[in-house]
């Protein structure tokens, strides 16, 4: 059963021991957070969740289990000049990820991002307030969300590098095409462009999962 706050939410500490739970449930090592500052000579403070894994990612060492889920502190500085501007934004934050290391693909996480969102017994989210993105040539991903999962096509978009690919700047190594849960906080955040839609500018549309 989902313990919630007064208000009908999940507290936040709430929040953390759900998501570790459902992915502890499916198998995952559950890690403490790696430091703000890590050995690694390409960012100054840990910005990412999987980021304490590149290593494991590269094959240059053994990752920790074949499935982790952790809670990582993160900080960013490269959007700072969007922060208090728009509603999904921050500086120092958590970032709730799980990770396989060649053990499962996009079939499960997509399943598995799909059922801790929408599920009564986890988020509980409406569906029908969910957008999809994917990367503009990833046909998999395409046909898991729509045949698989069942979300109508019209609600799920593709976009090129500079929103589904992750990381932006990285094209070797650990790097691929991602795939994202958006959900639609109403048109009365929105610009009011007939064009508005997922990744606007405007604060209508906030991504929920990478």
């Amino acid at each position: 059963m989902r313990v919630t706050s007064m208000a009908g939410y999940p507290t936040t500490q709430q929040l953390r021991d759900m998501f570790t739970g459902y992915f502890r449930d499916r198998g995952h090592l559950l890690m403490p957070s790696a430091p703000l500052v890590l050995n690694d000579p390409t960012t100054l403070f840990t910005s990412a969740g999987m980021q304490p894994y590149i290593a494991a990612f590269r094959g240059e060492e053994e990752p920790p289990a074949p499935r982790v889920v952790s809670i990582q502190k993160c900080a960013r500085t490269g959007d700072l000049e969007h922060v208090g501007y728009y509603n999904r934004y921050h500086t120092f934050f958590e970032m709730l990820g799980n990770f396989s290391f060649g053990d499962y693909f996009k079939k499960e996480a997509i399943e598995w991002a799909w059922e801790f969102v929408t599920a009564p017994a986890f988020l509980g989210l409406d569906p029908a307030d969910l957008w999809i993105t994917i990367f503009e040539t990833d046909d998999e991903a395409f046909d898991l969300w729509h045949s698989h999962i069942g979300v109508p096509a019209e609600r799920i978009q593709r976009f090129g590098r500079k929103e589904n690919w992750w990381p932006q700047t990285r094209w070797e190594g650990p790097c691929g095409p991602c795939s994202e849960i958006h959900i639609d906080l109403g048109p009365h955040l929105g610009c009011g462009k007939p064009d508005c839609r997922v990744n606007c500018d405007c604060q209508r549309y906030l991504e929920l999962w990478n």
